[in-house]
């Protein structure tokens, strides 16, 4: 439970928002009190109304006692004399007292619920902020449906507990010292009977919290695993029902959500019996209490009223403490989600470079240097001592069986994946000596799944570049050949795009994805077979562009269309890993079988 307190002392860091929730509930508390003390002068007078004494008349035996307790004298002359006019003033003063006592308790809960609110949504802001500083490899190998469980779920999960810590159970507390205080005041004997069982119930409560705080891990886990089948399902529902594989992903989905009701069901017994717990101990309590007050009263050292007063007054307190059960089975249930929050937070970050150097602009050349490179768990190496040189405004192209390593080679240059040993300089500076945004800045991706977000166009085009005006986004777009389409859209670059760009065509995705990169002004551009899926206009038109801004930038193309591969300055040929050749497409054809092959086999032919 102490990554769940680590939340709580963030949740009461905001100090004035926690003292006023405390302090509300104080007032709601001690209103409840009064409000208890008060039945006694009211059954004085009503149950004996021949021998009932005034207002006037308590307070002054009061005074004359001696004790502990003084009334003002300016008090005492203002207490009517008059029975009637006395429980008249107690019932007013009730009134008023409840009403304050309703407004303190909406304050409490209106304070607390602020507070838990806000450290949850700053707990997920901190989360979602870390994962987009970690590592591509780290995001892609746990799955990102797992952080969004965390932000989600386990989010919700916390929050629900940071209320109950703050609000219900101060809430529930305070009134239940309330309750004993009042009880103790009108018979201590009877009070400190009842107090004797709380020890007991703590115990019995802490060993089922436990229970509930295991169940409920696991069913956070295995909620995140059927979040992971249901997004991967819905996102791929065209290949789904084209293969006719609604069925095998409903007995998926069903396989995962009996997990899930597995792991519910384990804190049924839990949750189940706390309550009926309290409940019997708080019968066998009262139970007790009834036997010594029985023979306080037949020997008559315990008078009736008392006795009625301090029983109430203790079942008040019963009653306010009966809900910390459920309570603590929700405080106990949050610390699952707050465990997986406390450990997604310390992950690793990507970048732990940020007092570095920013890289220069690239202007000379960009070298490989016996870079290698395993995925996890991997059973051969994906990149296998690659050293690679190219001239700054060179076109590139790179060409390769599946798997040859091409993706993952020119995933190292913006530093998506990182060598496990070599290097890459650039203008013979080593990237790992300088900051990740630096080099990142300078570098545009394109790839062949194009990222559209529900936006205009405009600002889909300026994603991740700030403060671009529509004179710089309209110049790369027409660059990128993409102004005339837009143009003729409803809105033009206002026009909005639809989830995931499913209003544009393939063409119109990439030339905007183009564009995009284009507005970053890069040194480095990488196309990473942007031109796979799209028609021959679309290509034409994007090797126009590549060729326009050859010179201002080099570029990195990994290509299936034999035209983007021809327009290219040089080609690399790359198998299992490793560069095996590299000229033009005539020296090629006649050193390189494998290119040869490919050529025949691969490389498609414009439009096709």
């Amino acid at each position: 439970m102490s990554d769940f307190w680590h939340f709580v002392k963030i949740m009461t860091s905001r100090r004035l928002a926690t003292v006023m929730a405390l302090f509300f509930a104080v007032i709601s508390a001690v209103g409840l009190g009064v409000g208890l003390l008060s039945l006694g002068p009211i059954l004085a007078q009503v149950l004996d109304p021949e021998k009932g004494r005034s207002l006037r008349v308590m307070a002054e035996e009061v005074n004359a006692s001696g004790g502990f307790w003084h009334v003002p004298d300016w008090l005492v002359s203002l207490l009517p004399t008059d029975l009637f006019q006395g429980v008249l003033m107690i019932v007013v003063g009730l009134s008023v007292l409840t009403v304050l006592g309703a407004t303190a308790n909406f304050m409490h809960q209106y304070l607390s619920q602020t507070l838990a609110t806000k450290a949850v949504a700053e707990a997920r802001g901190q989360l979602f902020k870390r994962v987009l500083a970690l590592p591509l490899g780290t995001v892609v190998s746990n799955g990102p449906s797992e952080y969004i469980a965390r932000l989600i779920r386990d989010a919700e999960g916390l929050q629900s507990g940071l209320v109950a810590v703050l609000g219900k159970s101060v809430a529930q507390i305070t009134k239940g010292f309330a309750g004993l205080v009042v009880a103790i005041i009108f018979d201590w004997k009877i009070a400190i009977a009842a107090v004797i069982i709380g020890p007991i119930m703590a115990v019995i409560l802490r060993k089922l919290a436990k229970h509930v705080r295991r169940g409920f891990r696991g069913s956070l886990a295995a909620q995140q695993e059927l979040l992971k089948q249901s997004t991967e399902t819905l996102q791929g529902l065209r290949a789904v029902k084209a293969n006719t594989a609604e069925q095998r992903c409903i007995e998926r989905f069903d396989t995962g959500n009996e997990e899930v009701v597995r792991n519910e069901l384990r804190m049924r017994t839990a949750r189940a019996v706390s309550s009926p717990v309290v409940e019997v101990l708080a019968i066998l309590v009262l139970a007790g209490l009834a036997l010594i007050a029985a023979k306080g009263i037949i020997r008559g050292d315990l008078p009736f009223d008392r006795f009625l007063l301090s029983l109430g007054s203790l079942a008040v307190a019963g009653a306010s403490f009966r809900p910390l059960a459920g309570i603590i089975n929700e405080v106990s249930a949050a610390g699952a989600p707050a465990t997986r929050l406390r450990e997604a937070l310390a992950e690793p970050l990507e970048d732990a470079r940020a007092d570095r150097s920013p890289l220069p602009r690239h202007a000379r050349n960009i070298i490989f240097e016996g870079i290698s490179f395993r995925y996890p768990n991997a059973d051969h190496p994906a990149l296998v001592d690659v050293t690679l040189e190219l001239a700054h405004g060179e076109r590139i192209a790179v060409v390769g069986p599946n798997g040859s390593g091409k993706t993952t080679l020119l995933s190292m240059l913006p530093q998506l994946l990182k060598p496990d040993s070599g290097r890459i300089m650039i203008d013979g500076e080593d990237v790992e000596s300088h900051t990740l945004a630096s080099l990142r800045e300078q570098i545009g991706v394109v790839t062949q799944e194009t990222f559209i977000v529900h936006g205009t166009i405009a600002e889909n085009i300026a994603f991740g570049v700030e403060h671009a005006t529509a004179e710089q986004i309209q110049e790369v777009a027409a660059l990128a050949h993409a102004d005339e389409f837009i143009q003729r859209m409803p809105e033009g670059y206002d026009t909005m795009v639809a989830e995931q760009g499913a209003s544009l065509s393939g063409g119109q995705r990439q030339r905007i994805a183009i564009a995009r990169a284009l507005l970053r002004n890069p040194t480095m551009l990488v196309l990473d077979e942007a031109t796979s899926q799209i028609d021959s206009e679309s290509e034409a038109d994007i090797a126009d562009t590549i060729r326009q801004v050859t010179g201002r930038c080099t570029v990195l193309v990994i290509a299936h269309r034999l035209a983007t591969v021809l327009d290219c300055h040089r080609i690399v040929v790359m198998d299992q890993g490793r560069v095996i050749a590299e000229g033009t497409h005539e020296e090629l054809l006649d050193s390189c079988p494998l290119y040869a092959r490919l050529t025949e086999t691969q490389l498609l032919p414009s439009g096709a």
